[in-house]
């Protein structure tokens, strides 16, 4: 019986030393310049601009133009899934990689990386990591665009000082827009040899009375023949990317 009791008074000191060091909040959370509170805040914002990332990824780069121009191309081609939307997809994400390069270096070494070493605050850190994109985005933005919104966000938002950067609710719309249109006229330029080739099949299909043979049918290994021959993936694959250099 007294070895129990001493079983059962070492049982209860235990648990209530293994109580007493249950870590608290404030140890979980890393310290900065903040209360808790708010270094909760900014973890939560940090998640939300990694779920954020697709879509800023489309806004900010070159894959908008990448994706158009290969969804005419499988639309002039006459193909419906073929090349699939993954491998065009992967092809877009890899070209925006390779044109994108000297700025996400930029905006990793000016920005991200010194503050994830604790050498700049937050606020400086977005400004030193936008500011490549931001280059970027001035370079190839058309100015009708770019002025377009300057002029719809005169009511709404503060006007610029002299000298201040141009913001980036601004400009992200209008580099997005010059972007789908750029997109479309290579789309046009990709598309219309194609469509000579249909109008010459279809003529050439109703000339000798086959009526009941679809033209696009035909058409079809004539196209792919012909981009096979001119070398089609080269020739479209390296003019998007001289067209940003």
């Amino acid at each position: 019986m007294p070895f129990r009791s001493i079983i059962t008074c070492a049982f209860i000191l235990l648990a209530s030393t293994a109580h007493a060091q249950v870590p608290g909040l404030e140890s979980l959370i890393p310290s900065g310049d903040g209360t808790v509170s708010g270094r909760i805040i900014q973890l939560v914002a940090l998640l939300t601009v990694l779920s954020l990332a697709p879509g800023l990824l489309i806004m900010v780069t070159s894959f908008t133009r990448f994706v158009v121009a290969f969804s005419f191309l499988r639309s002039g081609l006459g193909l419906q899934s073929t090349p699939a939307n993954l491998f065009l997809i992967s092809l877009s994400l890899f070209m925006t990689f390779f044109v994108m390069g000297p700025t996400f270096d930029r905006a990793w070494n000016d920005g991200v990386r010194p503050l994830t070493e604790n050498r700049i605050s937050e606020t400086e850190a977005f400004a030193r990591t936008t500011e490549p994109f931001r280059e970027f985005m001035l370079t190839h933005v058309r100015p009708k665009d770019l002025q377009m919104f300057s002029d719809l966000a005169a009511a709404n938002y503060p006007k610029p000082a002299e000298g201040e950067k141009i913001d980036l609710r601004i400009l992200i719309p209008a580099f997005m827009i010059s972007e789908l249109r750029r997109g479309f006229e290579i789309g046009f330029l990709i598309a219309l040899p194609f469509l000579v080739i249909d109008m010459i099949v279809a003529t050439l299909v109703m000339s000798m009375g086959m009526m009941m043979m679809p033209p696009t049918v035909l058409a079809l290994p004539f196209k792919i023949l012909f981009f096979v021959l001119i070398d089609g993936w080269n020739i479209l694959v390296s003019g998007l990317v001289r067209s940003y250099f």
